[in-house]
């Protein structure tokens, strides 16, 4: 009787968000898309049974694997312990000490309920990366490219727009996964900008985003009513009857900066 399969080998866990990726087309895509990158190493995020890792360690770069599953890493260990491309990290994607050292190519299936912190840090932290492709819900995705004056458009919007040039892939239905989720997924690729802000700009621009979006329907006046004044907002490029939806990722990058040398005070210390 043949060995069951990776994927039926590991019990899928809510508590994870893991849905395992099947789909044998986007698996090639998404393999494809990460080797591409010249970066000496490559970081799995939420590696589950092992698909992408089992094709990504035959292209011979050491693979770093951060899996926060213990029956997950088990398999894993199993199955790729022997290899000495192959480097476990269990533990939360969102916290786990990463090596320091040369640009990762960063690949990941991620899970569903931790998918915007995970990709706050990798862009808000200084870990060194050449390029990201990662899945998401489609509704996700959609925000990261969303655009001024729609719903999607917002604070991952902006910051994951001035930070990187971005593509999206592949868009996926439930079948592509098992088990299936509820929801279409999509495949974004992530190049990073020559520009873009540094860590410390990117740390003020989420603090100067969340509270502008803090209430998406109201002015900016209103959303900063006793931390800045309406002279002051305009002072720093921000027309203060605007609501945030309708500034683009420029605008914000340049008021943000203006209020680091100015306003420093809003921003925690």
């Amino acid at each position: 009787m043949p060995e069951p399969s990776p994927i039926a080998r590991l019990r899928p866990k809510k508590a994870f968000g893991q849905n395992f990726l099947v789909n044998e087309g986007a698996i090639g895509v998404i393999v494809a898309s990460a080797l591409a990158s010249s970066a000496p190493r490559l970081l799995e995020i939420g590696p589950g049974p092992g698909v992408l890792t089992q094709r990504l360690l035959a292209d011979g770069r050491p693979l770093w694997a951060v899996e926060l599953d213990p029956e997950a890493c088990d398999l894993l260990q199993g199955r790729f312990g022997d290899n000495p491309t192959f480097h476990l990290l269990p533990g939360d994607a969102v916290r786990v000490p990463l090596p320091e050292g040369e640009p990762w190519s960063v690949v990941g299936n991620l899970p569903y309920n931790a998918a915007t912190p995970i990709l706050a840090r990798l862009l808000i932290e200084e870990v060194p990366w050449d390029r990201m492709v990662l899945m998401f819900q489609l509704e996700v995705a959609q925000k990261l490219m969303g655009v001024p004056h729609t719903k999607a458009y917002g604070p991952l919007s902006v910051l994951s727009q001035l930070c990187c040039r971005l593509t999206r892939l592949v868009k996926l239905g439930p079948g592509s996964f098992r088990p299936a989720p509820k929801v279409d997924s999509a495949v974004v690729l992530f190049e990073p900008r020559v520009e873009a802000p540094t860590p410390l700009e990117r740390r003020a621009l989420l603090t100067v985003l969340h509270r502008s979006f803090a209430h998406r329907r109201k002015t900016l006046a209103n959303n900063w009513q006793g931390a800045l004044s309406a002279e002051a907002l305009a002072s720093v490029g921000l027309a203060s009857a605007l609501r945030a939806e309708m500034i683009p990722p420029a605008a914000w990058l340049s008021a943000t900066r203006t209020l680091l040398m100015h306003y420093p005070e809003v921003f925690p210390s």
